[in-house]
C-alpha cells in the first residue's frame, strides 16, 4: 500500500518566472516539458502520489495556471500579496490550511523531485520533526518540511526570502537523497528539455 502522509503539501506557484518570459508572455509554470506535461502539474503529481491534501497558491490573474493545478487534484489560493514575494505566498498557504498537522513545501518550478523524497520529507514530519530538508551530494534542496509548531511563524512571513530566515534560526534535520532533482529548476526554455 502507498504510504499516505497526514501533513499538507504547499505548492508554491505565484512567481512571475521573469528568467524564463522576461516580457511576461507565457506562464513557465504552464509550460510543457518533453513529455507535454505542464510544469506545474508534474511538480504537482510529483506531491499528490504520497499526500492526499495538496494545496497550489497562486497569483490573482493566472486563472489558466489554477485551473490546470485543479485538474492535476490540488485545492487552489488565489495570494492577493503574491507581489510582495514568496513569503507572502506561503504565508497565504499557511492561513488557508491553518488546521495541517505539518507542511512539505514545494516549489512549482521544480518538476523532478522524486515522489520518494517527498515521502521521506513526509514520514519525517509525520513523526514530529520539526523543519526536514533534502541533501543531494552535500547541498540542501527542496521541498522542505515543517511541523506544525511553526504555523504561526509560517503565516507571518512577508517578502521575497520565504521561510530562509526561518531555516537559519532553527535546528534543519536533512535526509541525504539519491535525487537531483531536488537542487533542478526550469529558468529558461532549455531546462524543459531535462528529464528526471
Amino acid at each position: 500500500m502507498t504510504y499516505a502522509s497526514s501533513a499538507t503539501a504547499l505548492l508554491l506557484a505565484a512567481g512571475r518566472g521573469t528568467r524564463f518570459d522576461p516580457a511576461g508572455l507565457q506562464n513557465k509554470l504552464l509550460a510543457p516539458l518533453a513529455d507535454g506535461t505542464p510544469v506545474a502539474c508534474a511538480a504537482a503529481h510529483a506531491l499528490l502520489a504520497t499526500i492526499a491534501h495538496v494545496t497550489a497558491v497562486v497569483r490573482p490573474g493566472a486563472e489558466a495556471l489554477a485551473h490546470a493545478l485543479n485538474e492535476a487534484g490540488c485545492d487552489v489560493v488565489f495570494s492577493t500579496d503574491a507581489e510582495r514575494g514568496m513569503g507572502a505566498s506561503l504565508a497565504a498557504g499557511v492561513r488557508a490550511t491553518a488546521d495541517a498537522e505539518g507542511w512539505i513545501i514545494a516549489l512549482a518550478d521544480m518538476p523532478w523531485v522524486d515522489p520518494s523524497t517527498i515521502e521521506a520529507l513526509a514520514r519525517r514530519v509525520d513523526a514530529g520533526a520539526s523543519i526536514v530538508a533534502p541533501i543531494y551530494r552535500g547541498r540542501r534542496g527542496h521541498p522542505v518540511g515543517f511541523g506544525a509548531m511553526h504555523r504561526d511563524a509560517l503565516a507571518s512571513l512577508d517578502g521575497d526570502i520565504g521561510a530562509r530566515r526561518l531555516l537559519e534560526a532553527n535546528e534543519v534535520e536533512t535526509i541525504e537523497v539519491e535525487d537531483a532533482g531536488i537542487l533542478a529548476d526550469v529558468d529558461t526554455y532549455a531546462d524543459l528539455h531535462r528529464t528526471r
